[in-house]
């Protein structure tokens, strides 16, 4: 039989036409789709329907009305429009040039305006607070974000951890028992709660040791190492929890909420950022601190380097080894810390797997934020605001199952990394180990 001539099988139609179908054409599909659905439904909604948004404490009086009709007219028609712009160059021979090139700009807006429709629907005839969901998507970011950073000191030098969720996991259980251990001894509460979340620290950064000690001392395939790590804190979470909690007085206080002087007073942001528990706090501090160190400093400089080329690193010099395992330790703490904050600082008590799989949506969210830390907190604060949008949904009443809403930060995850992401390229040597030449 003979061959197809290459050239010649790159120019088909059917191969054209898959060139042609790219990933913001396929969002612009799936805006039409929303635009379609919302213009029909619009036909049943009463004239007289709004929606109310309230601003929180600081502006008890500011209430702001919505006509629901009249609003969901407009975000169809817009994504319709989005649509169409987004579907035709790619299925058309021509397209349309000069929309195409607000294509993306478009695209962004459609993105933005989900949030506000989502809520605008789900609030029709009633009302729902704005500051509240603002607040309550930023706190329930915090161990997603704290996750992510893990993730990113981790990568950054070479080294895959999807063990973050059994680090997690440990700082939960560990930090739990030694607050509860302090108090059974006669400490006071704030000793009780500061030996507790310095516990959970070190809880993550022991399985840190043993996920380094693995991966870059005896080379395992480093996500077998850090599934490894998950299993082993699942089971021994678990078996503390009954031997040593189940047996004794467990406390149930929270972290206590700090408000930080005048800036707690402004309107909105005030209650959005200023009124926060300390691992919260330390989720921001935490973000700037990464930044810095990995894009101003020599340590910073030098982990990328190991991250992206080891052996060059090596031969300038470098302590390929000594620069991973110390990342490797810090990610470890920083995912106790968040791990203290699900038993120590919102719920005042440890559950089996309690985490629900927080460590991995927080290495979708570095992955969504391409490994940098203000695009990782970004991602945190998407899957925050779908868990918290869930919530929401459920205290507003929509005829949904609380099944399907768990499901929210989930599919959000699904989503994101199949389509939403775009192209995202992990450092060069990631995952892979290092062998000193010579040796």
């Amino acid at each position: 039989m003979a061959s197809i001539n290459p050239a010649i099988a790159a120019t088909t139609p059917e191969t054209t036409l898959r060139k042609r179908i790219t990933r913001p054409a396929v969002f612009s599909a799936f805006f039409l789709i929303i635009g379609v659905v919302l213009l029909i439904s619009n036909f049943s909604t009463p004239s007289d329907l709004t929606t109310t948004f309230t601003f929180g404490r600081a502006l008890p009086d500011t209430r702001l009305h919505i006509p629901t009709g009249l609003y969901t007219w407009i975000v169809s028609i817009f994504y319709v429009i989005v649509g169409v712009v987004g579907v035709l160059p790619a299925v058309t021979k021509a397209g349309i040039t000069a929309l195409a090139r607000a294509q993306s700009m478009l695209l962004l807006i459609a993105g933005i305006l989900i949030i506000p429709t989502v809520l605008v629907l789900a609030a029709a005839g009633g009302s729902t607070n704005v500051t509240v969901m603002l607040q309550v998507s930023l706190r329930l970011a915090t161990p997603v974000v704290l996750g992510a950073l893990a993730g990113i000191w981790c990568e950054r030098s070479g080294v895959v951890n999807v063990g973050i969720e059994g680090m997690m996991l440990s700082g939960a259980c560990f930090g739990f028992v030694a607050f509860t251990l302090s108090l059974n001894a006669g400490a006071d509460s704030g000793t009780g709660q500061f030996v507790g979340v310095l516990v959970a620290v070190l809880a993550g950064g022991a399985m840190a040791l043993l996920h380094a000690w693995l991966s870059v001392n005896f080379k395992i395939n480093q996500i077998v190492s850090g599934t490894v790590i998950n299993i082993l804190a699942l089971g021994l979470t678990s078996y503390v929890r009954r031997e040593v909690l189940l047996s004794s007085e467990a406390g149930r206080e929270t972290l206590p909420v700090t408000n930080i002087p005048l800036l707690s007073e402004i309107p909105i942001l005030g209650e959005v950022f200023f009124q926060g528990k300390p691992i919260f706090y330390s989720m921001f501090i935490l973000l700037i601190i990464t930044h810095v160190i990995l894009f101003f400093t020599r340590w910073g400089l030098r982990t990328r380097a190991v991250g992206e080329n080891p052996k060059a690193a090596d031969t300038l010099g470098v302590n390929v080894q000594r620069i991973r395992w110390i990342n490797v330790i810090i990610s470890g703490l920083i995912a106790g810390l968040g791990g203290a904050w699900f038993s120590l600082e919102t719920t005042g008590g440890f559950d089996d797997a309690m985490t629900s799989g927080r460590g991995f949506i927080a290495l979708a969210a570095m992955i969504f934020g391409k490994w940098m830390p203000f695009g990782a907190f970004g991602g945190g604060l998407l899957f925050g605001f779908s868990d918290a949008l869930g919530q929401r949904f459920q205290l507003l009443g929509v005829p949904i199952p609380p099944q399907f809403l768990q499901m929210v930060p989930y599919v959000i995850t699904i989503v994101v990394l199949a389509g939403l992401v775009g192209r995202a390229v992990a450092p060069k040597a990631d995952g892979v180990p290092y062998e000193k030449e010579g040796k």
